[in-house]
């Protein structure tokens, strides 16, 4: 499988390393300053670029009926006009917040623990996200999901990185040196609390994760995530 980097980073150097150990080639390294020379050439693209470049990333690609996995955030707001756009050009578009197959089991639990805990009202829920100083957006992606996936089961209706009012859930984003990210949901209550945890070692995960969507959307048509990859969807 012949595949373009685009956003050349820490994280997809250790792309390029796992998808070479998996027998692919890379025919596209992309860094900020440079073209899309060599795009056509490939099966499929993985983004970890920043913000700003990610949607004319998606575009680019869609428009070549390359199939994209993106797992760039802090550009969601924007996420909605993908989906419409992947879809009327018929390509094929996986967002994820986080490949990491431990995330992916982390959100399925959140989900189930949300929906026991809507029943109990004297539980007030709240989530941090700790992360390596370079990260560009906060909260992160895997904190926002986390955020949805609660709203998606319960009552609460948004999310917020300020004091939170009656309906939303609080987010800290906390930035430390050399913390790949570190994620966790509490319930709180006068008495007692309840806390789900996941911490990553390092960002092996999350490149074997972007690989393995991109070894799964090949020849692919639709806007996907990763329950579709690895079957989580009910």
């Amino acid at each position: 499988m012949k595949i373009a980097l685009l956003g050349y980073g820490k994280m997809g150097q250790i792309i390029e390393r796992i998808a070479l150990e998996r027998n692919h080639e890379i025919v596209l390294r992309k860094k900020s300053t440079d073209t899309f020379e060599g795009l056509e050439k490939a099966d499929v693209a993985i983004d970890f670029s920043i913000p700003d470049a990610a949607v004319t990333n998606i575009k680019k690609c869609v428009d070549l009926q390359i199939p994209i996995v993106c797992g760039t955030t802090g550009w969601l707001e924007k996420y909605g006009e993908m989906v419409s756009y992947c879809l009327q050009k018929e390509g094929a578009f996986l967002y994820g917040s986080n490949f990491s197959l431990g995330v992916n089991i982390f959100f399925e639990l959140n989900e189930q623990l949300a929906k026991i805990m809507h029943r109990f009202n004297e539980y007030n829920v709240s989530i941090e996200e700790i992360h390596h100083t370079q990260k560009l957006d906060a909260p992160s992606g895997t904190a926002i999901t986390l955020a949805q996936g609660i709203i998606a089961n319960s009552h609460y209706v948004k999310w917020t990185l300020d004091e939170a009012l009656e309906g939303e859930i609080p987010i800290d984003a906390i930035r430390k040196e050399n913390v790949p990210g570190t994620h966790s949901v509490f319930y709180d209550s006068a008495i007692d609390q309840i806390e789900i945890k996941h911490t990553a070692h390092n960002r092996e995960g999350f490149a074997l994760g972007a690989v393995i969507a991109a070894e799964w959307i090949l020849n692919k048509k639709g806007v996907f995530s990763m329950k579709d990859v690895l079957d989580l969807k009910k």
